[in-house]
């Protein structure tokens, strides 16, 4: 009607609040993109860069391989200084991964919190990310260690190339100029202004202990830039300190092996399926009479001890004889008994 005022439709609320301060969808949206395209471009710079220090690693290798063998005159130093220009390119890898490993952290907040976030909606992004991301943007900071940079990339790809350059060092000792007939001969060629038995050693410990920070560094877990198990692996510290307590000795073991397994199957089918088990698998069955307490129904239970390879075929053999039956699939710290684990004497 004329003179009647039309209600006026409510302001569309903004999505995103942080510090008094509010953006549209629309202006969010449009911001965040074009931010995480730019920090896509430094994270992939910085990549390359990681890529051409290892091809560096790579191509200097093959080349101290090919003249160190094209002549029995050339000498055996180079391979020497091949690791030593290895060594130097990972420790420039390292401090590289850190930088990469920072615009990583950031992509990553960003995927986590905001793209993944908008798959479910409704869409409230967690306010702690933006301080976390707007405190990477006002005050960056490396968020993994130099050491953990350098045992991941150590291990990713230069663990092999030094070992390499080891192991080839050693066979040029040993083939020229003639095939050393004696362990003495072999260490009087490894000798470099000092004794050859000082050079063999301390190339041997560096490798020792490049391996050793390798392998105790490998479960930090704080690089974002890497694909890493979610699931709980035990660390190398860990299984250390199970292997040394003495009383935790069996708990040592429950880590380092598979476990065997307990199968129940509650089936109508007892006989035919225990049958199909003893010729197929082959183990032993043992068969409990039982009863339904909901329907009352007389029910087999086939006890089943199994390896870990064996359970999935043990399913086969069920279902394909008894579609309705139920299977129990138990983790058990040790069996005893033929197939299995021999009695101590101590138990008998």
């Amino acid at each position: 009607m004329i003179g009647m005022r039309q209600p006026t439709p409510p302001e569309q609320e903004p999505v995103w609040h942080y510090n008094g301060y509010a953006l549209e969808g629309a202006q969010f949206l449009n911001a965040m993109v074009h931010f995480y395209r730019g920090e896509m471009e430094r994270a992939n710079v910085w990549r390359t860069r990681l890529d051409t220090t290892t091809n560096w690693a790579v191509v200097t290798t093959a080349t101290m391989l090919s003249f160190v063998f094209s002549d029995v005159a050339h000498p055996h130093f180079l391979l020497l200084l091949s690791m030593v220009l290895v060594l130097l390119f990972l420790i420039i890898e390292a401090r590289r991964y850190r930088y990469y490993e920072l615009w990583s952290y950031r992509l990553r907040l960003m995927e986590m919190e905001f793209f993944a976030a908008m798959l479910v909606p409704p869409f409230r992004p967690d306010p702690r990310w933006a301080t976390s991301l707007a405190s990477s943007l006002q005050t960056p900071h490396f968020t993994i260690t130099f050491w953990e940079a350098f045992g991941r990339r150590f291990r990713r790809q230069y663990q092999y190339i030094l070992l390499i350059l080891w192991l080839v060092w050693l066979l040029k000792l040993y083939l020229h100029p003639y095939p050393a007939p004696t362990w003495a001969l072999f260490v009087e060629r490894a000798t470099l202004g000092i004794p050859g038995a000082w050079v063999l050693a301390g190339t041997s410990l560096l490798l020792w202990l490049l391996f050793t920070l390798g392998w105790w560094t490998s479960d930090a877990q704080r690089a974002s830039g890497e694909i890493l198990q979610r699931a709980h692996v035990p660390s190398p510290r860990e299984m250390l300190h199970y292997l040394v307590d003495i009383t935790s000795r069996q708990r040592a073991l429950h880590v380092l092996r598979l476990d065997d397994r307990l199968v129940y199957v509650i089936t109508t089918h007892g006989d035919e399926i225990a049958d199909a088990i003893l010729r197929e698998l082959p183990r032993g069955v043992t068969r409990i009479e039982g009863r339904g307490m909901y329907t009352g129904q007389r029910r087999d239970v086939l006890l089943v001890a199994v390896s870990p390879r064996q359970v999935e075929k043990l399913k086969r053999l069920v279902y394909a004889r008894d579609p309705h039956a139920f299977v129990i699939v138990q983790d058990v710290s040790e069996v005893v008994g033929l197939g299995f684990r021999k009695p101590s004497r101590a138990m008998t």
